[in-house]
């Protein structure tokens, strides 16, 4: 099983931090390769499936089902996408110093096995997976403090 994890501190506050992530209307600003929503359970972010789109050349159709969220600490996720399936999870946590952390990890099984595909994974596929996670979360870190401003 791969995994990519990247974490950040940003300006806000936890409460603002969790309310932007879970907004779904706001994820084409800040989550990498996103392209449209598709359909929100009622009932999310606590429970109940999100499935999105992602841009052209992208990750295809994405599926997220809740299994674990706690308000104030983050969320788990069953991901499932053209090529990966796995656990997402997002932790919200309030900085001594100020701000929130917030990290965002992927543990991920590749749908097709290959020969030579943990190599591929190792090198390549999983720093690809950590690079768009840290993407996702820099815009995340730019949106949240551009909130505060307004």
């Amino acid at each position: 099983m791969g995994r990519a994890q990247v974490q950040i501190l940003a300006d806000g506050r936890l409460t603002e931090a969790e309310a932007l992530w879970y907004d779904t209307s706001r994820w084409p600003t800040f989550i990498d390769g996103f392209g449209h929503l598709v359909s929100v359970d009622t009932g999310w972010p606590r429970e109940g499936t999100v499935t999105w789109d992602s841009l052209p050349g992208g990750r295809g159709r994405v599926l997220e089902r809740v299994v674990r969220y706690t308000a104030g600490d983050g969320q788990d996720a069953e991901v499932e996408d053209e090529r990966i399936s796995g656990t997402q999870s997002v932790r919200f946590a309030p900085h001594p110093d100020g701000g929130v952390g917030v990290s965002l990890e992927l543990r991920y099984r590749l749908k097709r096995a290959f020969p030579g595909s943990a190599l591929v994974d190792a090198i390549f596929i999983r720093r690809a997976m950590r690079d768009s996670l840290a993407r996702t979360l820099r815009r995340f870190a730019i949106e949240l403090a551009a909130e505060r401003e307004l």
